[in-house]
């Protein structure tokens, strides 16, 4: 099964360039195209794609507030924001509203395809200098609910990188039971998205940096 993604630019020159580069790769099917955060929406109600590629700069609506919409809605589907600028506060205002993954638009063809292919794993990318600076600004809750030892681990490992499935083996448990647990992490500690899960296990020091 081909992993869907939905691409949301308001550029139509760079959704032509993602299309016809990502469709060189079997594994991965473009399925729907917007051009702005609201047609983004409106297409992921239609189209349920596993992985969304988010602009951030957009008209209508931008892709900070479409992921905050997108994660509620729908919390399976991954967004990786793809724009032009790296700043703190798109860096940080992306990851807090959900993204698991946040990426340049020069990044070279095939490291998009591995983060578009880790994404859908669930597995959390984040260059040390982004985490460094996204530990620093996300907060958990002081006082969560307390993880179990099962979520704890689920936790550190997901923190270390590893996809679901890397996860059931290890813990030997099946697929469908990491994403419960996953989904009662975050739901425990009051958190949207995986990545912040990750920088939650780097800030309590249950991984290191």
């Amino acid at each position: 099964m081909a992993i869907r993604i939905l691409l949301v630019d308001d550029h139509s020159v760079v959704r032509q360039g993602l299309r016809m580069f990502l469709s060189l790769d079997p594994e991965l099917e473009v399925v729907g195209e917007a051009s702005n955060g609201a047609e983004g929406i409106e297409q992921a109600r239609k189209l349920k794609p596993d992985v969304v590629l988010m602009d951030l700069l957009m008209p209508v609506m931008d892709g900070i507030t479409a992921i905050g919409q997108l994660r509620k809605e729908f919390p399976e589907m991954e967004i990786i924001a793809l724009t032009s600028v790296l700043e703190d506060d798109k860096v940080i205002g992306a990851v807090r509203a959900g993204a698991i993954g946040y990426l340049l638009k020069d990044t070279q063809a095939d490291e998009l395809r591995r983060a578009i292919k880790a994404a859908a794993n669930g597995q959390v990318q984040l260059s040390p200098q982004a985490a460094a600076r996204l530990v620093r600004e996300i907060k958990a809750p002081d006082s969560p609910e307390k993880l179990t030892e099962r979520e704890t681990d689920v936790l550190r490992l997901l923190a270390l990188g590893r996809s679901n499935k890397e996860i059931a083996s290890e813990l030997v448990i099946g697929e469908k039971t990491v994403k419960t647990h996953v989904s009662n992490i975050l739901m425990k500690l009051g958190l949207t998205s995986r990545t912040q899960a990750a920088l939650h296990a780097v800030r309590i020091g249950l991984v290191s940096q």
